[in-house]
């Protein structure tokens, strides 16, 4: 394995835990997680949770296993700039700034996800092992994960208004 397949594959498997971590997270307290979204100007707050959970668990899996990762990126970037534009962004740009924590988190993660849906998943993952990386990185792998940002779109526009100061 070369070096830079190395730290892929660490890259994606990391921030397949992260996702794994965030959404564990939300479903823990689908409750909280739901009052919390409707606080911040989102319709249907009780389905965002709900999807906001499976959605982050499922797509922190496939990142880890690396199975169909170029579609998993897709999920990371659209659920990172949907929590860009309807809550980090007010902030500024550092996480500690407060009332809700500033983009640099968020923005850095989207980056990652669109790096490794680019460059490949790496040779120790499934889409490798199934031979569907190489269809999926290079031009394939940035335009599906940057599709993300057009799948945020619509979710924000069909669902969040932002809450009156």
């Amino acid at each position: 394995m070369e070096p830079v397949e190395i730290v892929i594959t660490g890259l994606r498997m990391w921030v397949g835990v992260v996702m794994l971590a965030h959404g564990i997270n939300h479903g823990r307290s689908l409750d909280g997680t739901a009052k919390w979204f409707g606080s911040k100007g989102f319709a249907m707050a009780r389905r965002q949770a709900q999807l906001s959970a499976f959605g982050e668990i499922a797509i922190g899996a496939a990142l880890v296993v690396g199975f169909l990762t170029s579609f998993a990126a897709f999920g990371v970037v659209a659920i990172m700039t949907v929590a860009f534009w309807s809550i980090h962004r007010f902030a500024g740009f550092f996480v500690f700034r407060r009332p809700d924590e500033g983009y640099e988190y968020v923005v850095t993660v989207a980056l990652a996800a669109v790096v490794v849906a680019t460059a490949g998943p790496g040779p120790l993952s499934l889409d490798a092992l199934t031979g569907v990386a190489d269809d999926l990185d290079g031009w394939t792998g940035l335009a599906a994960a940057l599709g993300g940002l057009v799948a945020a779109a619509v979710q924000l526009a069909l669902s969040w208004r932002k809450p009156d100061a």
